[in-house]
């Protein structure tokens, strides 16, 4: 596994030793204890999603606040997304700064979110399945997020605004200035 650090604290892009034969391929997609090794952290993933979405879905940007805030590990299993995380952690040197990656099926590269960060992603092609371990369960009561297109932090979204396809609940969302107080 190899692990390279994305310009934001404590987030990382992983990729996957795969060995590829006449018969395909094979990879370690996870092990907790190399994980922790490699990234120097005592993380529990306790839970696992899956969301299937169509081009243009975008979901996002979302977070668990206080006590229920989660650290997630991501990738696709079909398809490929437009990632981005937002560091919304005040004390951290990268606060209010955002990274976007491609993740996609074919490399099976993965991504490590650490906890205080907003999250979300946008698919770029016909569908994308979407993979995640979450190291806290969710907790409806501490849910929020910030608005895709907030202006402070400018986000490059890939596909025009026309063809984005997102739910009236994030078009709610707050801008990341009333959120982060």
């Amino acid at each position: 596994m190899n692990i390279e650090s994305v310009g934001l604290k404590d987030c990382y892009l992983i990729k996957p030793n795969i060995f590829n034969d006449e018969r395909g391929y094979f990879f370690e997609s996870f092990n907790n204890k190399t994980l922790n090794e490699e990234l120097g952290m005592d993380l529990n993933f306790v839970q696992d999603n899956r969301s299937y979405s169509k081009y243009g879905v975008l979901r996002g940007l979302h977070f668990q606040k206080g006590n229920h805030s989660q650290a997630k590990l991501v990738n696709v299993l079909s398809g490929r997304v437009q990632d981005v995380v937002v560091d919304i952690r005040p004390d951290s040197e990268t606060f209010g700064k955002h990274i976007s990656v491609e993740l996609n099926s074919d490399n099976k590269t993965q991504l490590f979110i650490p906890r205080g960060c907003a999250h979300g992603f946008l698919v770029l092609s016909e569908f994308a399945e979407f993979y995640y371990k979450v190291d806290n369960y969710y907790n409806p009561m501490s849910e929020s997020g910030i608005i895709y297109n907030d202006p402070d932090l400018d986000i490059n979204w890939q596909i025009e605004k026309k063809d984005l396809v997102i739910n009236n609940k994030d078009l709610d969302l707050p801008l990341f200035k009333n959120v982060i107080k």
